[in-house]
Protein backbone atom coordinates (compact mmCIF):
# COMPACT_ATOMS: atom_id res chain seq x y z
CA UNK A 1 0.00 0.00 0.00
CA UNK A 2 1.20 3.50 -0.88
CA UNK A 3 2.11 5.57 2.19
CA UNK A 4 2.17 9.35 2.32
CA UNK A 5 3.08 11.65 5.20
CA UNK A 6 1.77 15.00 6.34
CA UNK A 7 4.48 16.89 8.13
CA UNK A 8 3.93 19.00 11.23
CA UNK A 9 4.53 22.71 10.50
CA UNK A 10 7.08 24.26 12.82
CA UNK A 11 8.51 27.31 11.06
CA UNK A 12 7.03 29.45 13.84
CA UNK A 13 4.30 29.36 16.47
CA UNK A 14 1.81 31.02 14.09
CA UNK A 15 2.02 28.44 11.33
CA UNK A 16 -1.10 26.33 11.92
CA UNK A 17 -1.99 25.44 8.31
CA UNK A 18 -2.02 22.02 6.67
CA UNK A 19 -1.64 20.93 3.06
CA UNK A 20 -4.30 18.21 3.34
CA UNK A 21 -7.25 18.44 5.73
CA UNK A 22 -8.84 15.52 7.63
CA UNK A 23 -11.88 15.43 5.32
CA UNK A 24 -9.64 15.03 2.29
CA UNK A 25 -7.43 12.51 4.09
CA UNK A 26 -10.56 10.40 4.69
CA UNK A 27 -11.30 10.39 0.95
CA UNK A 28 -7.72 9.46 0.06
CA UNK A 29 -7.85 6.52 2.45
CA UNK A 30 -11.29 5.22 1.51
CA UNK A 31 -11.39 5.97 -2.22
CA UNK A 32 -7.75 5.59 -3.22
CA UNK A 33 -6.52 3.11 -0.60
CA UNK A 34 -3.66 5.40 0.41
CA UNK A 35 -2.22 5.02 3.89
CA UNK A 36 -1.67 8.39 5.60
CA UNK A 37 0.72 9.15 8.45
CA UNK A 38 0.37 12.52 10.20
CA UNK A 39 2.93 13.98 12.56
CA UNK A 40 1.39 15.07 15.88
CA UNK A 41 1.00 18.78 16.53
CA UNK A 42 -0.31 20.85 19.41
CA UNK A 43 -0.80 24.03 17.38
CA UNK A 44 -2.21 22.78 14.07
CA UNK A 45 -5.65 24.16 13.19
CA UNK A 46 -6.89 20.58 12.79
CA UNK A 47 -6.34 18.36 15.81
CA UNK A 48 -4.70 14.97 15.96
CA UNK A 49 -8.07 13.52 16.90
CA UNK A 50 -9.66 14.92 13.74
CA UNK A 51 -7.04 13.11 11.67
CA UNK A 52 -7.49 9.90 13.69
CA UNK A 53 -11.22 10.00 13.05
CA UNK A 54 -10.47 10.37 9.34
CA UNK A 55 -8.44 7.16 9.44
CA UNK A 56 -4.90 8.56 9.55
CA UNK A 57 -2.14 7.29 11.81
CA UNK A 58 -0.58 9.81 14.18
CA UNK A 59 3.14 9.09 14.32
CA UNK A 60 6.30 11.09 14.80
CA UNK A 61 8.28 8.77 12.54
CA UNK A 62 7.76 9.52 8.83
CA UNK A 63 10.21 6.89 7.54
CA UNK A 64 7.48 4.68 6.03
CA UNK A 65 6.14 7.50 3.85
CA UNK A 66 7.64 7.76 0.36
CA UNK A 67 5.93 11.08 -0.38
CA UNK A 68 5.66 13.79 2.27
CA UNK A 69 3.44 16.86 2.05
CA UNK A 70 3.95 20.08 3.98
CA UNK A 71 3.25 23.78 3.64
CA UNK A 72 6.38 25.79 4.48
CA UNK A 73 10.09 25.04 4.19
CA UNK A 74 11.38 21.89 5.87
CA UNK A 75 14.60 21.73 7.92
CA UNK A 76 17.56 20.03 6.28
CA UNK A 77 17.79 17.35 8.97
CA UNK A 78 14.24 16.21 8.23
CA UNK A 79 15.00 14.94 4.73
CA UNK A 80 15.72 11.28 4.02
CA UNK A 81 17.32 9.79 0.89
CA UNK A 82 15.38 9.13 -2.32
CA UNK A 83 12.02 10.48 -1.20
CA UNK A 84 9.58 12.96 -2.69
CA UNK A 85 8.79 16.17 -0.83
CA UNK A 86 5.94 18.51 -1.72
CA UNK A 87 5.89 22.01 -0.22
CA UNK A 88 6.48 25.71 -0.82
CA UNK A 89 10.27 25.65 -1.03
CA UNK A 90 10.75 29.38 -1.71
CA UNK A 91 13.74 28.63 -3.93
CA UNK A 92 12.62 29.61 -7.44
CA UNK A 93 13.91 33.18 -7.11
CA UNK A 94 17.20 31.81 -5.87
CA UNK A 95 16.42 32.82 -2.29
CA UNK A 96 19.85 32.64 -0.69
CA UNK A 97 18.66 31.50 2.74
CA UNK A 98 17.04 28.39 1.23
CA UNK A 99 19.91 27.31 -1.02
CA UNK A 100 21.42 25.00 1.67
CA UNK A 101 18.03 23.26 1.94
CA UNK A 102 17.89 22.85 -1.85
CA UNK A 103 21.44 21.46 -1.90
CA UNK A 104 20.55 18.96 0.83
CA UNK A 105 17.65 17.63 -1.25
CA UNK A 106 20.01 17.26 -4.20
CA UNK A 107 22.67 15.48 -2.13
CA UNK A 108 20.10 12.95 -0.90
CA UNK A 109 18.86 12.32 -4.47
CA UNK A 110 15.38 13.43 -3.47
CA UNK A 111 12.53 14.82 -5.57
CA UNK A 112 11.09 18.28 -4.87
CA UNK A 113 7.63 19.33 -6.05
CA UNK A 114 6.83 22.98 -5.37
CA UNK A 115 3.18 24.07 -5.17
CA UNK A 116 4.12 27.50 -6.48
CA UNK A 117 4.97 25.99 -9.86
CA UNK A 118 1.87 23.81 -10.21
CA UNK A 119 0.36 25.73 -13.11
CA UNK A 120 -2.04 25.15 -15.98
CA UNK A 121 -1.18 25.52 -19.66
CA UNK A 122 -1.60 29.29 -19.39
CA UNK A 123 0.79 29.58 -16.47
CA UNK A 124 -1.92 30.10 -13.85
CA UNK A 125 -1.32 28.56 -10.44
CA UNK A 126 -3.79 25.82 -9.51
CA UNK A 127 -3.04 25.53 -5.78
CA UNK A 128 -2.42 28.64 -3.75
CA UNK A 129 -3.11 30.55 -0.55
CA UNK A 130 -3.13 33.90 -2.34
CA UNK A 131 -6.76 34.80 -1.70
CA UNK A 132 -6.27 34.26 2.03
CA UNK A 133 -3.08 36.31 2.04
CA UNK A 134 -5.22 39.09 0.59
CA UNK A 135 -8.06 38.60 3.07
CA UNK A 136 -5.76 38.61 6.09
CA UNK A 137 -3.43 41.24 4.64
CA UNK A 138 -6.15 43.81 4.04
CA UNK A 139 -7.72 43.11 7.43
CA UNK A 140 -4.38 43.62 9.18
CA UNK A 141 -3.67 46.72 7.09
CA UNK A 142 -6.95 48.30 8.20
CA UNK A 143 -6.09 47.34 11.78
CA UNK A 144 -2.72 49.05 11.32
CA UNK A 145 -4.40 52.15 9.88
CA UNK A 146 -6.64 52.39 12.95
CA UNK A 147 -3.65 52.14 15.28
CA UNK A 148 -1.61 54.67 13.33
CA UNK A 149 -4.44 57.18 13.34
CA UNK A 150 -4.89 56.65 17.08
CA UNK A 151 -1.18 57.34 17.57
CA UNK A 152 -1.78 60.63 15.75
CA UNK A 153 -4.71 61.43 18.05
CA UNK A 154 -7.39 60.64 15.44
CA UNK A 155 -10.21 58.28 16.41
CA UNK A 156 -11.93 56.37 13.59
CA UNK A 157 -14.03 53.19 13.23
CA UNK A 158 -10.83 51.46 12.03
CA UNK A 159 -9.72 51.30 15.67
CA UNK A 160 -12.35 48.55 16.08
CA UNK A 161 -10.72 46.33 13.44
CA UNK A 162 -8.76 43.42 14.90
CA UNK A 163 -6.00 41.38 13.30
CA UNK A 164 -7.33 38.56 11.15
CA UNK A 165 -6.24 35.77 13.49
CA UNK A 166 -8.46 37.12 16.27
CA UNK A 167 -11.61 36.30 14.31
CA UNK A 168 -12.99 32.76 14.50
CA UNK A 169 -13.13 32.34 10.74
CA UNK A 170 -13.67 34.28 7.51
CA UNK A 171 -17.43 34.39 8.03
CA UNK A 172 -17.01 35.96 11.47
CA UNK A 173 -14.38 38.37 10.14
CA UNK A 174 -16.64 39.56 7.34
CA UNK A 175 -19.60 40.03 9.66
CA UNK A 176 -17.56 42.19 12.03
CA UNK A 177 -15.94 44.29 9.31
CA UNK A 178 -19.27 44.79 7.54
CA UNK A 179 -20.61 46.32 10.76
CA UNK A 180 -17.60 48.65 10.94
CA UNK A 181 -18.18 49.53 7.29
CA UNK A 182 -21.76 50.52 8.07
CA UNK A 183 -20.47 52.79 10.83
CA UNK A 184 -18.19 54.54 8.33
CA UNK A 185 -21.13 54.98 5.98
CA UNK A 186 -23.51 56.26 8.66
CA UNK A 187 -21.19 58.42 10.79
CA UNK A 188 -18.44 59.31 8.36
CA UNK A 189 -14.71 59.79 8.92
CA UNK A 190 -12.94 62.82 10.39
CA UNK A 191 -12.31 65.50 7.79
CA UNK A 192 -8.61 65.37 8.65
CA UNK A 193 -8.26 61.96 6.98
CA UNK A 194 -10.52 62.45 3.98
CA UNK A 195 -10.59 61.72 1.18
CA UNK A 196 -9.30 58.39 2.48
CA UNK A 197 -7.65 56.57 -0.44
CA UNK A 198 -6.48 52.97 -0.45
CA UNK A 199 -4.37 51.95 -3.44
CA UNK A 200 -3.80 48.30 -4.33
CA UNK A 201 -0.91 47.39 -6.61
CA UNK A 202 -1.79 44.20 -8.47
CA UNK A 203 -4.93 42.44 -9.65
CA UNK A 204 -4.31 38.71 -9.12
CA UNK A 205 -5.49 36.31 -6.42
CA UNK A 206 -3.90 38.30 -3.58
CA UNK A 207 -5.40 41.56 -4.81
CA UNK A 208 -8.83 39.99 -5.22
CA UNK A 209 -8.69 38.71 -1.64
CA UNK A 210 -7.71 42.16 -0.41
CA UNK A 211 -10.55 43.76 -2.37
CA UNK A 212 -12.98 41.22 -0.96
CA UNK A 213 -12.31 42.72 2.47
CA UNK A 214 -12.14 46.35 1.39
CA UNK A 215 -15.44 46.04 -0.45
CA UNK A 216 -17.16 45.32 2.89
CA UNK A 217 -16.78 49.06 3.45
CA UNK A 218 -18.51 51.85 1.51
CA UNK A 219 -16.13 52.01 -1.44
CA UNK A 220 -15.98 54.09 -4.58
CA UNK A 221 -13.44 52.90 -7.13
CA UNK A 222 -11.55 55.53 -9.07
CA UNK A 223 -8.90 55.18 -11.75
CA UNK A 224 -5.23 56.03 -11.26
CA UNK A 225 -5.74 59.07 -13.50
CA UNK A 226 -8.65 60.21 -11.34
CA UNK A 227 -6.46 59.78 -8.28
CA UNK A 228 -4.02 62.33 -9.66
CA UNK A 229 -6.92 64.78 -9.90
CA UNK A 230 -8.76 63.74 -6.76
CA UNK A 231 -9.03 67.35 -5.60
CA UNK A 232 -11.41 67.87 -8.52
CA UNK A 233 -13.68 65.01 -7.41
CA UNK A 234 -16.54 65.84 -5.07
CA UNK A 235 -15.33 63.63 -2.24
CA UNK A 236 -17.26 62.27 0.72
CA UNK A 237 -16.16 61.39 4.24
CA UNK A 238 -18.64 58.49 4.20
CA UNK A 239 -16.73 56.35 1.75
CA UNK A 240 -13.29 55.00 0.97
CA UNK A 241 -11.71 55.56 -2.43
CA UNK A 242 -10.17 52.44 -3.96
CA UNK A 243 -7.58 52.51 -6.74
CA UNK A 244 -6.24 49.41 -8.53
CA UNK A 245 -2.86 49.74 -10.21
CA UNK A 246 -1.83 47.51 -13.12
CA UNK A 247 1.55 47.31 -14.80
CA UNK A 248 0.66 50.06 -17.28
CA UNK A 249 0.17 52.46 -14.37
CA UNK A 250 3.33 51.44 -12.55
CA UNK A 251 5.93 51.72 -15.34
CA UNK A 252 6.56 53.38 -18.67
CA UNK A 253 9.05 52.66 -21.49
CA UNK A 254 12.38 54.42 -21.09
CA UNK A 255 12.26 55.14 -24.82
CA UNK A 256 9.87 58.08 -25.20
CA UNK A 257 8.84 56.81 -28.65
CA UNK A 258 7.90 53.32 -27.42
CA UNK A 259 4.50 52.15 -26.20
CA UNK A 260 3.79 50.06 -23.14
CA UNK A 261 3.34 46.38 -24.04
CA UNK A 262 2.60 43.95 -21.23
CA UNK A 263 4.46 40.95 -22.62
CA UNK A 264 7.40 43.13 -23.61
CA UNK A 265 7.53 44.41 -20.02
CA UNK A 266 7.51 40.86 -18.62
CA UNK A 267 10.26 39.77 -21.00
CA UNK A 268 12.35 42.96 -20.97
CA UNK A 269 11.71 44.89 -17.74
CA UNK A 270 15.05 46.64 -18.19
CA UNK A 271 13.42 48.69 -20.97
CA UNK A 272 10.99 50.25 -18.47
CA UNK A 273 11.18 52.63 -15.50
CA UNK A 274 8.85 53.19 -12.57
CA UNK A 275 6.40 56.08 -12.64
CA UNK A 276 4.58 54.98 -9.50
CA UNK A 277 6.02 57.74 -7.33
CA UNK A 278 3.59 60.26 -8.80
CA UNK A 279 0.65 58.48 -7.12
CA UNK A 280 2.18 58.19 -3.63
CA UNK A 281 1.26 61.69 -2.34
CA UNK A 282 -2.45 61.05 -2.93
CA UNK A 283 -2.87 57.75 -1.04
CA UNK A 284 -3.55 57.15 2.65
CA UNK A 285 -2.78 53.44 2.38
CA UNK A 286 -0.82 51.43 -0.17
CA UNK A 287 -1.31 47.68 -0.40
CA UNK A 288 1.37 45.78 -2.30
CA UNK A 289 0.06 42.61 -3.96
CA UNK A 290 2.38 42.28 -6.95
CA UNK A 291 4.91 39.65 -7.97
CA UNK A 292 8.37 41.20 -7.90
CA UNK A 293 11.95 40.18 -8.49
CA UNK A 294 15.11 42.23 -8.87
CA UNK A 295 14.60 42.75 -12.61
CA UNK A 296 11.57 44.96 -12.03
CA UNK A 297 11.33 48.63 -10.93
CA UNK A 298 10.21 49.38 -7.38
CA UNK A 299 6.99 50.98 -6.14
CA UNK A 300 8.75 52.88 -3.35
CA UNK A 301 12.50 53.35 -2.91
CA UNK A 302 14.32 54.28 0.28
CA UNK A 303 15.41 57.48 -1.42
CA UNK A 304 11.83 58.49 -2.23
CA UNK A 305 10.70 57.58 1.29
CA UNK A 306 13.37 59.85 2.77
CA UNK A 307 12.20 62.66 0.51
CA UNK A 308 8.52 62.12 1.43
CA UNK A 309 8.94 61.76 5.20
CA UNK A 310 11.93 64.04 5.77
CA UNK A 311 9.89 67.18 6.46
CA UNK A 312 8.27 68.46 9.62
CA UNK A 313 4.84 66.96 8.94
CA UNK A 314 3.83 63.49 7.75
CA UNK A 315 2.64 63.06 4.17
CA UNK A 316 -0.78 61.61 3.41
CA UNK A 317 0.58 58.06 3.00
CA UNK A 318 0.47 56.62 6.52
CA UNK A 319 0.41 52.83 6.10
CA UNK A 320 1.85 50.30 3.66
CA UNK A 321 0.39 46.80 3.74
CA UNK A 322 3.16 44.83 2.04
CA UNK A 323 1.34 41.55 1.48
CA UNK A 324 3.93 40.37 -1.06
CA UNK A 325 6.64 40.98 1.56
CA UNK A 326 9.75 40.83 -0.60
CA UNK A 327 12.52 42.13 1.63
CA UNK A 328 13.87 45.37 0.15
CA UNK A 329 11.87 44.54 -2.95
CA UNK A 330 9.01 46.43 -4.59
CA UNK A 331 8.68 48.29 -1.30
CA UNK A 332 12.34 48.91 -0.54
CA UNK A 333 11.55 50.14 2.98
CA UNK A 334 10.24 46.67 3.85
CA UNK A 335 13.53 45.82 5.48
CA UNK A 336 12.37 42.86 7.56
CA UNK A 337 9.49 40.40 7.72
CA UNK A 338 7.22 40.24 10.76
CA UNK A 339 4.77 37.80 12.33
CA UNK A 340 1.25 38.23 13.71
CA UNK A 341 2.60 38.73 17.24
CA UNK A 342 4.51 41.87 16.25
CA UNK A 343 3.20 42.65 12.76
CA UNK A 344 4.23 46.25 12.07
CA UNK A 345 7.06 48.74 12.35
CA UNK A 346 7.78 52.27 11.24
CA UNK A 347 10.61 52.56 8.74
CA UNK A 348 12.44 55.55 10.20
CA UNK A 349 13.79 57.44 7.19
CA UNK A 350 16.38 59.32 9.25
CA UNK A 351 17.81 56.24 10.95
CA UNK A 352 17.29 54.05 7.89
CA UNK A 353 16.01 51.23 10.07
CA UNK A 354 12.77 49.71 11.43
CA UNK A 355 11.40 50.99 14.73
CA UNK A 356 8.79 49.08 16.73
CA UNK A 357 6.14 51.79 16.96
CA UNK A 358 2.93 53.03 15.42
CA UNK A 359 4.34 56.52 15.08
CA UNK A 360 7.50 58.06 13.68
CA UNK A 361 9.16 59.67 10.67
CA UNK A 362 8.27 57.14 8.04
CA UNK A 363 5.53 54.84 6.81
CA UNK A 364 4.02 52.20 9.07
CA UNK A 365 4.85 48.86 7.39
CA UNK A 366 2.80 45.67 7.75
CA UNK A 367 5.11 42.88 6.59
CA UNK A 368 3.76 39.54 7.88
CA UNK A 369 5.32 36.94 5.59
CA UNK A 370 2.80 34.14 6.12
CA UNK A 371 -0.53 35.94 6.31
CA UNK A 372 -2.73 32.94 5.40
CA UNK A 373 -1.72 31.35 8.72
CA UNK A 374 -3.98 33.93 10.39
CA UNK A 375 -6.97 32.15 8.83
CA UNK A 376 -5.66 28.60 9.14
CA UNK A 377 -8.79 26.45 8.84
CA UNK A 378 -10.41 28.35 5.98
CA UNK A 379 -7.19 28.70 4.02
CA UNK A 380 -6.21 25.05 4.56
CA UNK A 381 -9.63 23.81 3.46
CA UNK A 382 -9.48 25.81 0.22
CA UNK A 383 -5.88 24.77 -0.47
CA UNK A 384 -6.50 21.09 0.30
CA UNK A 385 -9.60 21.04 -1.90
CA UNK A 386 -7.56 22.40 -4.83
CA UNK A 387 -4.64 20.02 -4.18
CA UNK A 388 -6.73 16.87 -3.63
CA UNK A 389 -7.17 15.92 -7.33
CA UNK A 390 -3.38 15.75 -7.73
CA UNK A 391 -2.50 13.86 -4.55
CA UNK A 392 -3.26 10.32 -5.82
CA UNK A 393 -1.04 10.68 -8.89
CA UNK A 394 1.76 12.25 -6.82
CA UNK A 395 1.45 9.46 -4.25
CA UNK A 396 1.36 6.53 -6.67
CA UNK A 397 3.80 7.67 -9.39
CA UNK A 398 6.80 5.46 -10.18
CA UNK A 399 9.71 7.74 -9.33
CA UNK A 400 12.32 5.12 -10.27
CA UNK A 401 12.06 5.95 -13.98
CA UNK A 402 13.83 8.68 -15.91
CA UNK A 403 12.21 12.12 -15.80
CA UNK A 404 11.06 11.88 -19.43
CA UNK A 405 9.26 8.63 -18.62
CA UNK A 406 7.65 9.87 -15.41
CA UNK A 407 3.87 9.61 -15.71
CA UNK A 408 2.48 12.70 -14.05
CA UNK A 409 0.08 15.33 -15.34
CA UNK A 410 1.74 18.43 -16.87
CA UNK A 411 0.49 20.49 -13.91
CA UNK A 412 2.54 18.40 -11.48
CA UNK A 413 5.49 17.73 -13.75
CA UNK A 414 6.01 21.45 -14.31
CA UNK A 415 6.44 21.81 -10.55
CA UNK A 416 9.29 19.30 -10.15
CA UNK A 417 12.35 21.37 -9.30
CA UNK A 418 14.62 18.49 -8.28
CA UNK A 419 14.41 14.91 -9.60
CA UNK A 420 16.75 12.15 -8.46
CA UNK A 421 18.84 14.89 -6.90
CA UNK A 422 19.28 16.86 -10.12
CA UNK A 423 17.71 20.19 -11.05
CA UNK A 424 15.22 19.64 -13.86
CA UNK A 425 15.71 21.55 -17.11
CA UNK A 426 13.43 24.49 -16.28
CA UNK A 427 15.25 25.09 -12.98
CA UNK A 428 18.89 24.67 -13.94
CA UNK A 429 19.31 28.42 -13.58
CA UNK A 430 19.34 27.75 -9.83
CA UNK A 431 22.86 26.34 -10.19
CA UNK A 432 24.18 29.88 -10.31
CA UNK A 433 22.27 30.78 -7.14
CA UNK A 434 23.63 27.69 -5.40
CA UNK A 435 27.15 28.79 -6.35
CA UNK A 436 26.54 32.36 -5.20
CA UNK A 437 25.31 31.04 -1.85
CA UNK A 438 28.53 29.05 -1.49
CA UNK A 439 26.87 25.64 -1.22
CA UNK A 440 27.95 24.29 -4.63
Amino acid sequence: MVVIGIRREDKNEWERRVAITPDDVKELIEKHRIRVIVQPSSIRAFTDDEYKEAGAEIKEDMSEATVIFGVKEMPEEFFEPEKTYVFFSHTIKGQRHNMPMLKRLMDLKDNLIDYEKMTDEKGRRVVFFGRFAGLAGMTDTLWALGRRLQALGIETPFSKVQQAYKYFDVKHLKEELSAIGKEVEEKGLPESVTPLVIGIAGYGNVSRGAQEILDLFPVKEITPDELLNIDKIESSNRRIYKVIFKEEHIVEPIDANARFELMDYYQHPEKYRSVFEKYLPFMTVLVNAIYWDERYPRLLTKEKAKEMYGGESLPKLLVIGDISCDIEGAIEVTVKATDPGNPVYVYDVEKGEPVDSFDGKGPLILAVDNLPCELPRDSSEAFSHALKPYVPEIATADYSVKFDELKLSPVVKRAIIVYHGELTEDYRYLLEHLKEAGVL
